[in-house]
């Protein structure tokens, strides 16, 4: 059985933690923080939960990214999250298009599937927040909870029966129950 240090909350990465662009963020000077997201990932630690970022960047396979460019964007998030008291454990990337056909890339659960492989988290209490139907399909692939944000993508609703919307991410982590 799992301790309260080992509970988890999955994020995707743009439109849930930063802004997400036209084209993709294909630049350290492009990635920017969604108003108070990094103190949502700081409150979600506070709370006893450890968080991933699970996202797909098909900007790095179609040629638009750099695989260091990439990283750099990560050093500034992970740096950004740090900042506000915050921790994110590990990210995986999916770095793939559509067309490659890949396990990884959501709405397929192989970052998921990866993810638990490496913690071994309770699926039945693990949190999938993201920001298009993708993220909820990959999440249910993978038998975590599905939850979205209206801080990315225009989500048309009504939306699949079971999945809670919110307004942005440190709306969802205020209804989280506190773990400590």
């Amino acid at each position: 059985m799992q301790d309260d240090r080992d509970r988890f909350i999955l994020f995707d990465r743009d439109g849930v933690i930063n802004k997400d662009l036209p084209g993709s963020v294909c630049s350290v000077d492009d990635f920017e923080l969604l108003p108070g997201a990094a103190d949502a990932i700081a409150a979600a630690n506070r709370k006893g939960y450890r968080v991933l970022v699970i996202t797909n960047q098909a900007c790095v396979g179609r040629g638009d990214l750099s695989a260091a460019e990439l990283d750099a964007i990560h050093r500034r998030m992970l740096a950004q999250a740090a900042a506000a008291g915050g921790v994110i454990d590990a990210i995986y990337v999916c770095p793939h298009t559509d067309a490659d056909a890949c396990n990884c890339r959501k709405p397929r659960p192989g970052l998921i599937e990866q993810a638990h492989e490496d913690y071994g988290f309770d699926r039945a209490t693990t949190w999938m927040i993201g920001d298009a139907m993708r993220d909820v399909e990959a999440a249910l692939a993978a038998g975590v909870r599905p939850a979205l944000v209206r801080s990315g993508k225009r989500l048309a609703e009504p939306l699949a029966t079971g999945v809670t919307v919110f307004d942005n991410l440190s709306a969802f982590v205020r209804q989280l129950e506190n773990r400590r």
